[in-house]
């Protein structure tokens, strides 16, 4: 029996496995496992390996908002990016993801590369770029990956998969000692400057950190982030997750326009960002800002005032243990995004609504009960559901008769982040 049988025989094995993934999912996982493991075995001729585990992200509050600067709630799920691992001696890190192919990356060189551009080896270059720019040490290895955050899910598979490699960067080469914000930090640059994409924070931070996280962005270079302990395994409830279908191609435009329209409004008070302009200002010279900008403008700039502080009390009700409060504020969140920041379908193609539909229904089976609003950037693709365990099969048999088979994904909020799971 290989290292890596042995440990998958234990119960410490199927303990860490409990902690990671519903209990209904342990059998599946344990397969999942071994399958990485031959995999492993047959690529790379070892069946000495390590396991890392990095989640998928949902955004739970603050819509919109850290572009401006605000203040986000997310928190890790059980999707995630898995790897089977082993250390070379050598430079070069091979990675084989299921469904994506290989990547070979030669780390003696951690120069942007232009032709990786948008790939996931520049993903790779770009963490071990951060790793020795923080004076951290870097390493070869070889790894085999499958992922179960689905690319354009909405649940961040890029954030998972950077965080993924650090998380084996850290245990490999670092004894571990890297903290989880800074991995995060790492892997939004790696994203920023090497794959190409601007992206926040909030993504990198929810998978690396785990559980329940707030994020206040007011300043960026040190953003303040705080863990919560609450326990939504108590709260008889499950979090869904709707792909309501539509693509996210072709709406770089739209995910602009928000953003350059908050600022625009922000820039009427000589400021560049919102978070920065004094909401009791902005309310005493709201025809002023119409003039200068637009009414749609001003009706998302009215959005990133309230979401902003929604997040607050949205963090206070999970501490306050509070869930029927929480419900309450995302449920106004998501009334925010559909009514004031109107990410729910876009404007190139206006009869085409199925977030807008999403939502409804949800409004019509969960009104008083549960909690739905748009998921992630919007326009096109995933809603977020709290359903109350007594009512889950009902909605969950709506939304996949509405939307097909398997589009309602019922998810744990993980309570690690990016580990090393033996």
């Amino acid at each position: 029996m290989s290292k890596a049988k042995d440990f998958m025989a234990t119960k410490e094995f199927e303990e860490i496995l409990l902690t990671l993934y519903p209990e209904n999912e342990i059998e599946r996982q344990k397969s999942r496992y071994s399958e990485l493991a031959e995999r492993f075995e047959s690529t790379f001729g070892s069946d000495d390996v390590t396991f890392f585990s990095a989640p998928g992200r949902t955004e739970v509050g603050g819509n919109h908002t850290d572009h401006n600067h605000g203040r986000v709630l997310a928190a890790s799920v059980n999707l995630d990016a898995l790897a089977a691992v082993r250390a070379t001696d050598n430079s070069i890190i091979r990675e084989q993801s299921t469904g994506h192919g290989a990547n070979e990356v030669d780390i003696s060189t951690l120069d942007v590369v232009e032709s990786e551009t948008g790939h996931s080896s520049a993903l790779i270059r770009g963490v071990c770029a951060g790793f020795v720019e923080r004076g951290y040490k870097v390493g070869g290895f070889d790894a085999c990956v499958t992922s179960d955050v689905l690319s354009g899910s909405g649940l961040s598979s890029s954030a998972a998969y950077e965080v993924l490699i650090g998380t084996i960067l850290n245990h490999l080469y670092n004894d571990g000692k890297i903290s989880a914000v800074e991995i995060a930090q790492i892997a939004q640059f790696s994203e920023n400057k090497f794959f190409g994409k601007p992206c926040g924070l909030m993504d990198q931070t929810a998978s690396s950190v785990g559980g329940f996280v707030t994020i206040d962005f007011n300043d960026p270079s040190k953003p303040i982030i705080e863990k919560l302990t609450f326990d939504f395994a108590s709260c008889s409830h499950a979090l869904c997750i709707v792909n309501t279908g539509g693509s996210h191609n072709d709406l770089t435009a739209d995910y602009a326009a928000v953003r350059s329209e908050m600022e625009a409004v922000a820039a009427v008070f000589g400021k560049s960002v919102l978070r920065d302009v004094d909401e009791n200002e902005f309310f005493a010279n709201i025809d002023k800002a119409r003039k200068a900008t637009s009414e749609r403008a001003v009706v998302r700039a009215i959005h990133f005032f309230g979401d902003n502080e929604r997040v607050l009390h949205e963090v206070k009700a999970l501490k306050d243990g509070d869930f029927e409060s929480f419900k309450k504020h995302v449920t106004e969140s998501g009334f925010s995004s559909f009514m004031y920041n109107q990410n729910v379908y876009t404007t190139s193609a206006p009869t085409a609504q199925p977030v807008a539909m999403g939502l409804s229904v949800s409004d019509k089976m969960l009104k008083g009960k549960g909690a739905w609003r748009v998921h992630g950037g919007g326009f096109a693709g995933t809603i977020q559901a709290f359903v109350p365990i007594c009512e889950l099969e009902n909605y969950r048999s709506a939304m996949d008769a509405i939307f097909g088979e398997g589009s309602c994904m019922v998810l744990k909020i993980r309570p690690v982040g990016g580990i090393k799971v033996k």
